[in-house]
């Protein structure tokens, strides 16, 4: 990433500094100064314009570590944050995400049925209202929306979400109406592989996929040749629908013999005993690892061969160097990684799937948090000089929304 020192395009110096300690962490001044190739006089000068701000931080860093002068670290700012919404057909979970990638607050609001996008606006707003209501010294930038479903990259507007029931739901504009603040929404498939790119297992690769499982099915998300990928209108990475056996199960889309059809957390609890109100990916991953049960050990040999067809496909297609699952897709890989691994190397290519890693998701249950963060963070990323209002602050807190019981979220 290369900056320049003219002053007619301060504002991209600015961007690529920030950018720079927002995904690659803590950073000294020396270091900033041979990422960049600026002259460090003018790295000196835009952190602390960043500084100013409020958007980095300057710290000293252990003299007993370094010989010489130490330079001064810069990190991004815990109290610059973003607030991201994941939609669920049982669920809604709202986060506070700093731009240092602290994930300040996870609030999951359990739903008894799948929430229509009015009533799913409606929670997310008394959630959001009451954060703001008890925050100080902090500054909010906006909300980000990870979205099962298809998201039109133009303007938010969420085409498609099957599970949830949704069409063509102007789920952003909604949003920004009830709380006042910029919305931003993708499908959270495609948050999650700019996720694990940038901060998690896919870091410094230029080629990955990532599947993520949830209650709502399968969607993915592509980084091809160092660019996130979601096609003409933003609806790439719809693994779910990819047919992987000639079965006349049909997916949410009715779609028959498709991998949202064949692979689902569903029949995994279905066959451990076990009631999904009650289980989460950590869960069902230490279930299916204590099982000796053989109908157990059956279903997920059926899942992770049919999974097997939809990565090998892509493996063909795309040639990636890693392949990341998340959520209930990470519970069943590490049930039986060597099967899997076999399976798609039995159907692919040698030449294309020579060195794939296939492997877990490592930010866990704040992935698409973080994704959806990241995708409100993207216009302060771009512009540094924005206008970021009113400063607000964090303190401990409880939650309370929409007539739900109060949740103490510890700090």
């Amino acid at each position: 990433m290369q900056g320049n020192s003219h002053d007619d395009v301060r504002r991209h110096n600015l961007s690529t500094i920030l950018r720079l300690v927002h995904r690659g962490g803590a950073a000294s001044r020396a270091q900033l100064t041979r990422q960049t190739g600026l002259n460090r006089s003018t790295v000196g000068t835009l952190v602390a314009e960043l500084g100013e701000r409020g958007l980095v931080e300057e710290r000293t860093p252990d003299p007993t570590k370094l010989a010489g002068r130490p330079s001064p670290i810069v990190v991004a700012s815990d109290r610059v944050v973003a607030i991201a919404v994941n939609p669920e057909i049982d669920a809604i979970t709202v986060g506070v995400v700093a731009l240092s990638g602290v994930v300040h607050r996870s609030i999951r609001f359990a739903t008894s049925s799948s929430p229509t996008a009015v009533e799913a606006v409606a929670i997310t707003a008394g959630i959001v209202d009451d954060l703001r209501n008890a925050l100080s010294q902090y500054s909010i930038i906006g909300i980000g929306l990870a979205v099962p479903g298809l998201v039109r990259a133009s303007d938010g507007l969420v085409r498609h979400a099957p599970h949830l029931g949704w069409v063509d739901e102007p789920l952003c504009d909604l949003l920004a109406a009830a709380t006042g603040l910029p919305v931003v929404a993708a499908n959270d498939a495609s948050l999650g592989a700019s996720a694990e790119r940038y901060f998690g297992a896919g870091q410094g690769m230029t080629d990955l996929i990532y599947l993520n499982g949830g209650s709502s099915g399968i969607g993915g998300g592509l980084v091809v040749g160092g660019m996130a990928t979601g096609g003409r209108a933003g609806y790439a990475g719809e693994f779910g629908h990819t047919r992987v056996s000639a079965s006349g199960r049909a997916d949410s889309a009715g779609i028959a013999g498709t991998l949202e059809a064949e692979v689902t957390r569903d029949a995994l609890l279905t066959v451990l005993g076990l009631q999904a109100s009650e289980t989460d990916a950590d869960t069902l991953e230490r279930a299916l690892l204590a099982s000796d049960s053989p109908s157990v050990h059956a279903e997920v040999g059926r899942q992770l061969d049919f999974l097997a067809v939809a990565l090998a496909g892509a493996v063909n297609v795309l040639n990636p160097q890693l392949i990341v699952l998340g959520g209930f897709l990470a519970a069943l890989h590490a049930a039986d990684p060597d099967r899997l691994s076999r399976a798609v190397a039995a159907l692919s290519l040698g030449t294309a799937f020579d060195g794939v890693q296939i492997a877990p998701a490592l930010l866990g249950s704040n992935l698409l948090l973080i994704g959806a963060a990241e995708l409100a963070f993207e216009a302060l990323l771009l512009d540094p000089q924005l206008d970021r209002g009113n400063t607000l602050g964090l303190p401990a807190l409880s939650v309370k929304a929409a007539g739900s019981p109060a949740a103490s979220i510890p700090h």
